[in-house]
């Protein structure tokens, strides 16, 4: 058992040398921390062993990169882009889970074979975010399209993660309790949220906005308490940090809290994708890669096409849809969430498990490559592509 201190030496000296190899190479970066995950993971090297560590510790990553989304949201911009983008997540989602159930059949595969389409049809909101220029992602048409689009399929993911949790407990009263506290979650988590900022958060942040530390204790503070909030409703953490950054977006300070979380998100990331790799167990790989190399194909082709179509049928330029449809053309940490959850309650078999985490590693990788070379991001390897 290694400590946590070493666990962090080997992650980010590891991560910095393969990242290093990568600009080098002309490679992303996200590829080479999920390459070095990998290697060094309990299925290869062994040379960390508790991956679920790493992986709770990058979770806050991903709470943080939603929390600072919702700080930059144009709320009235969201609302109206909802409506489009509810008829193209159900549209693709419905046509892409038809499609996997197909493919899945001329392999052998039964019912799991909904379950490996309904965990594949979300897109993953770091890959998606990370590779949007800031310009794009918050003052651009762009932006609000697929900030949209990625909301509505993680409240479609917490959805699933909830009736799955539903399914595995035992007892009727606790089902019902817990479904009467997620219809109820949203609104009421919203309501306190701005009742806190209103007459609370907001007073705290105009009269001591001097003390930079202290903004930047409360924000992070107010990000966490949201989130563990959520955990009380039955929703996720991810979720309680978005209401958390949206309540406080109408504020003056909320550019200035933006730009400090900015590295600290980046941290948690960096053990996000390394724990992606690390987890991941290459010679199971073996016994479904046929599969696999098909799903992967399938979805690195029909998602971006699926969401152009419909995104053009919402009467949406051409050429906006399809590089939205483009930047959404992989799987999601959600899907990786939702697939062990219901390995864990015994609905979703090892076989399956192993066929949605290989299909979304190599989605992560394929889709970055793509998006890095083909559209302006942050860590674009041409300096013509590269936007901050």
């Amino acid at each position: 058992m290694h400590s946590l201190l070493f666990v962090f030496f080997l992650v980010f000296f590891g991560a910095s040398v393969f990242a290093t190899l990568a600009l080098f190479t002309r490679q992303t970066i996200i590829v080479a921390y999920i390459v070095f995950g990998v290697i060094v993971g309990p299925h290869c090297l062994g040379l960390i062993h508790d991956v679920q560590t790493v992986h709770e510790i990058s979770d806050i990553g991903i709470m943080f990169l939603l929390f600072l989304l919702g700080l930059n949201l144009e709320i009235k911009s969201m609302i109206a882009m909802l409506g489009k983008a509810l008829f193209v997540s159900i549209t693709s989602s419905v046509v892409f889970i038809a499609v996997t159930l197909i493919l899945t059949h001329l392999f052998g595969i039964g019912a799991q074979g909904l379950l490996i389409g309904a965990a594949l049809i979300f897109s993953s909101t770091i890959i998606c975010l990370k590779l949007l220029p800031t310009t794009a992602l918050h003052h651009k048409h762009i932006g609000e399209l697929v900030i949209a689009i990625l909301l509505i399929q993680d409240l479609l993911a917490i959805l699933m993660l909830t009736f799955i949790s539903l399914y595995s407990s035992q007892t009727e009263s606790f089902q019902l309790w817990s479904l009467i506290k997620l219809i109820l979650a949203l609104p009421v988590l919203g309501g306190l949220g701005y009742v806190a900022q209103r007459y609370f958060l907001f007073q705290l942040f105009r009269r001591f906005s001097r003390f930079q530390e202290y903004v930047f204790l409360l924000s992070i503070g107010w990000c966490l308490g949201m989130a563990q909030l959520a955990v009380l409703f039955g929703l996720s953490n991810e979720i309680g940090a978005f209401i958390a950054g949206v309540t406080v977006a109408s504020s003056p300070i909320a550019k200035y809290i933006y730009e400090n979380l900015k590295p600290l998100r980046d941290f948690f990331l960096i053990l996000f994708f390394f724990s992606v790799g690390a987890g991941f167990d290459v010679i199971k790989l073996g016994e479904v890669w046929d599969i696999v190399l098909v799903l992967t194909i399938a979805l690195l082709l029909l998602k971006p096409l699926l969401h152009f179509l419909t995104l053009w049928l919402t009467r949406e330029p051409v050429k906006e849809s399809w590089e939205i449809g483009v930047r959404l053309g992989q799987g999601s940490e959600f899907s990786l969430m939702l697939i062990t959850l219901a390995a864990t309650a015994g609905i979703a078999t090892n076989t399956t498990q192993t066929i949605v985490e290989a299909v979304c590693i190599l989605s992560f990788i394929v889709s970055s490559y793509v998006v890095v070379l083909t559209y302006p991001s942050p860590i674009a390897v041409s300096d013509r592509l590269r936007r901050d």
